[in-house]
């Protein structure tokens, strides 16, 4: 992930365009980009989301890449580790599905009983 962020950052420095990247700008852009990565899932069902072109696939890794860049880009410039980040969110996700309880089943937290 270092590395990752190292790349991002000196491209980001090679264009001077951290001055347009403040938290807010970042969050607003990633959102952007994960609606071009819906958009290639809208009208379509879940059954053929599962069997994609490898051609729709390309395309798809493309806005991944995106989301993915201002993802580690806000990460960034918040101080976040995202691995940890995820880590943590995973440790407390266990508390909140434990499998005896959540196993099959697509309810929120708050609605098992």
């Amino acid at each position: 992930m270092k590395e990752l962020r190292d790349i991002v950052i000196a491209f980001n420095n090679e264009r001077d365009w951290d001055q347009f990247h403040s938290p807010k700008n970042l969050a607003m852009a990633l959102m952007v980009e994960m609606a071009e990565l819906l958009e290639h899932f809208q009208w379509i069902s879940e059954e053929q989301s599962r069997n994609l072109s490898s051609s729709k696939k390309e395309h798809i890794s493309e806005e991944i890449g995106d989301v993915l860049i201002y993802l580690v880009n806000l990460a960034d410039k918040l101080g976040i580790d995202p691995i940890q980040a995820a880590k943590n969110k995973i440790k407390q996700n266990h508390k909140k599905y434990p499998a005896a309880t959540s196993r099959g089943k697509s309810l929120k937290y708050d609605e098992y009983e």
